[in-house]
């Protein structure tokens, strides 16, 4: 008799869901600031279900399935040399591409995702980065000679404004979001006030994340599961990028109800392109 297998050995199957659409990648308005920002063609979204229960002790494992699923490998994209094609990680050799071993492992990070809205960000308005129309503050930098408090707020701990937003809240997934955001590609015309990356953060957050109300409180509730994650063949690092650049990023957003779960990814760059 065959021996049943444990949670850690459950194995995952993956369905493309072409159907699912993003506002952000739709809506002009958002279009028109992603290649501002240098992130148009580099910034995406691609959609599965799969046919197991999901638990977040399990991430490790549902993530390396993911990876090693056909499907998945099938539509994955990567940018190499300017150009979008498929990345093969079952060990094809395709133009730009070479990953010629299997995804090995997977690093699994497990985001905080509590927020249903902005107020996160309430602190910014009041503590000296904005003025009072909203124009981000500018200031003096060795390095980059067009700096303002908000990206020194953002990257610098020894900034004053630092932890004007906690810790904790830091680490929820809409401020990391907000972050990536304002934070952009390489090319990246940065905005003079706060209003675009706030807009376009709420935009994104709700084009992912689930959401449900309790019957009992009515309280709506975040649902999804957000893991931040990279793959390793034997090599190394192999997705979302060999270098390590925190722009370059990849997550995949989980809906345990419907059984969807969503890559959300960003590979740092020269210029926009398009898919």
């Amino acid at each position: 008799m065959a021996r049943e297998k444990s949670a850690f050995e459950q194995t995952f199957s993956f369905n493309p869901l072409p159907s699912k659409t993003f506002s952000f990648l739709q809506d002009k308005g958002a279009l028109a600031v992603l290649m501002k920002w240098s992130m148009l063609g580099r910034i995406s979204a691609q959609s599965y279900s799969f046919d197991q229960s999901f638990y977040p002790y399990n991430s490790e494992r549902f993530a390396l399935c993911f990876f090693r699923d056909p499907d998945v490998a099938a539509n994955l994209k990567k940018m190499e040399a300017g150009v979008w094609v498929p990345l093969d990680l079952c060990g094809m050799f395709l133009s730009f591409v070479f990953i010629d071993k299997p995804v090995v492992s997977v690093d699994v990070e497990v985001v905080p995702c509590t927020k249903v809205s902005m107020e996160l960000f309430d602190p910014i308005y009041s503590c000296g980065i904005l003025r009072a129309s909203g124009h981000v503050v500018k200031c003096f930098h060795d390095v980059y000679p067009d700096y303002d408090e908000l990206r020194q707020m953002l990257q610098e701990e020894d900034s004053e404004h630092y932890y004007v937003v906690g810790r904790e809240e830091r680490g929820e997934f809409l401020f990391r979001l907000f972050k990536h955001l304002c934070l952009g590609g390489e090319l990246c015309q940065y905005e003079d006030t706060i209003d675009p990356y706030i807009n376009t953060t709420k935009q994104v957050y709700k084009d992912l994340i689930s959401v449900q109300k309790d019957p009992d409180t009515e309280k709506i509730n975040v649902v999804s599961t957000v893991l931040k994650i990279s793959a390793y063949d034997e090599s190394g690092r192999c997705y979302p990028g060999r270098r390590e650049e925190e722009q370059t990023f990849a997550y995949l957003i989980i809906d345990p109800f419907k059984r969807h779960v969503t890559l959300f990814y960003h590979f740092y760059g020269v210029g926009n392109f398009t898919s």
